[in-house]
């Protein structure tokens, strides 16, 4: 059953991404929101290799829009989808509470972040993964790079009595209910060898993409599109992504899914 299961899967990645033929040009109000001359240096040096300007694109994510930046880091992301959506919008900046419970210098930044006045529509939250989004009607909820985290219950991402995997999935399920209908839900991750699963997710900080799609799938979403911008065949998936040789260059994916609107 696992094995149909996992072929099924497959075969669904790949009709995902011949149905995507290409990344779409962004439009200038994407492209000015990542050329905002107030982005940190230490933010638009990593430009070359995030290529925000064509994910953001590819997520459709547009002034006016209510999105929430999933485990935001030190905001490289949440500065850009700030002054994209604009007055009109707004920006959720959601930390999951165990890392404010274990770690809670590690929201610093993101907290001076929502705090600067340039940034007026953007908010912090902290939250439990099954409450992510509880309050908000969200047109964009996106994590980059943190799903294996949760996943592999990686050191302050872990709940205790909880594994990854369960609390990865109530992630996903709290992420549904806070999108409005035809929201979109985007997963971008370090890619782990094929036939791996969540099992590099701990140590090697990678997740295999099927994996991420079967769980996120259970929650009621449609993988609607995915794209190979941040592919890196020369990655051979065997070393941490924190790894000298690999480090802001590992074979990535990118996957975007959709909740129904009925």
């Amino acid at each position: 059953m696992k094995k149909t299961l996992r072929l099924g899967l497959l075969i669904l990645l790949g009709t995902a991404a011949s149905a995507h033929a290409g990344m779409p040009a962004a439009p200038a109000y994407i492209s000015a929101a990542v050329a905002d001359s107030a982005r940190p240096a230490a933010d638009t040096v990593r430009d070359g290799d995030r290529r925000p300007a064509e994910l953001i694109a590819f997520a459709g994510i547009k002034p006016g829009d209510k999105v929430a930046d999933l485990m935001p880091g030190g905001g490289y992301f949440t500065r850009i989808f700030s002054k994209l959506v604009g007055p009109q919008g707004h920006v959720y900046a959601i930390v999951p509470a165990s890392i404010a419970t274990a770690k809670p210098a590690a929201l610093d930044g993101i907290k001076a972040l929502a705090a600067d006045p340039a940034y007026p529509n953007t908010s912090l939250e902290v939250r439990p993964y099954d409450r992510i989004g509880e309050d908000q009607s969200l047109d964009v909820a996106w994590t980059s790079q943190n799903y294996h985290d949760v996943y592999g219950a990686v050191s302050v991402f872990a709940v205790s009595g909880t594994s990854g995997a369960e609390a990865a999935a109530r992630l996903d399920a709290a992420v549904f209910k806070a999108l409005k209908p035809g929201g979109i839900y985007m997963v971008i991750d370090h890619a782990a060898r094929a036939g791996s699963g969540g099992h590099d997710a701990n140590t090697l900080h990678r997740i295999e993409p099927a994996t991420v799609i079967e769980q996120v799938q259970a929650a009621g979403f449609v993988l609607e599109a995915r794209s190979d911008l941040l592919r890196n065949p020369q990655d051979g998936h065997d070393l941490t992504v924190f790894a000298p040789e690999i480090k802001e260059h590992t074979d990535k994916f990118v996957l975007k899914f959709r909740k129904p609107r009925s």
